[in-house]
């Protein structure tokens, strides 16, 4: 099932793109990073090879039209990571009640400064998300919520973007759970270099796959 659906955090009304594969594992919700929105071409190629992997996946945008025309002038917003957090922690609470996605295990993938957002959603809903992946992340801005995550963590840095190699390997200090910080060769802050985004996206795969819990689906039918 592909569908464009609505999600309201907090009232505010926000466009998301719904994928269940039949027999879905789970569902991977995304976060996307600055300046960025739903249609990412990276988020979804790698949605798409989560999708092969029987993965469902919710793509949202974290901002409003409002909103982003506002940001694109002064970049006020997509650092807000305090009003990120709260949006995508109330996407979580949403999903987790819909009466169509009925008790999959949740997971969630953050680039840039939506790998903030992401790890302070796990903090704040440990007993939902049960396992996080990264993508060239800004975890440092998670500030006190890393030593709350309890969910698994994978932590994908391009090999040449040194800058946010340092900043993740101090936040990965604050971490307390299971986590890897993986850096993908050849690879810089974008992950433009061919076949740098397959290894992201097979990575993701492999470690939604050996972390989140599995169902039997017809149970729940």
């Amino acid at each position: 099932m592909s569908d464009q659906v609505t999600v309201s955090p907090g009232g505010v009304v926000l466009d998301a793109d719904l994928h269940l594969p039949n027999e879905s594992r789970g569902l991977v919700i995304f976060a996307h990073g600055s300046g960025s929105g739903r249609r990412s071409p990276r988020n979804r190629q790698v949605a798409t090879t989560l999708h092969e992997g029987g993965f469902g996946t919710l793509l949202f945008d974290l901002l409003t039209a409002a909103e982003e025309r506002r940001d694109i002038q002064d970049a006020s917003l997509r650092f807000n990571i305090s009003l990120l957090t709260g949006r995508l922690t109330a996407v979580v609470d949403e999903i987790a009640d819909r009466l169509d996605i009925p008790g999959l295990p949740i997971g969630l993938f953050g680039a840039s400064t939506g790998a903030a957002a992401v790890l302070g959603a796990a903090a704040a809903r440990p007993e939902v998300v049960r396992s996080i992946v990264s993508r060239g992340g800004r975890p440092d801005l998670a500030d006190d919520a890393l030593p709350k995550v309890q969910a698994p963590t994978l932590l994908l840095v391009g090999e040449l973007d040194e800058p946010v190699i340092a900043l993740n390997e101090q936040a990965a200090a604050w971490l307390v759970v299971e986590h890897e910080i993986s850096l993908v060769p050849g690879a810089t802050h974008l992950f433009e270099e061919p076949g740098t985004l397959e290894q992201v996206a097979r990575r993701a795969l492999a470690w939604f796959s050996r972390t989140m819990p599995s169902i039997n689906q017809s149970s729940l039918r």
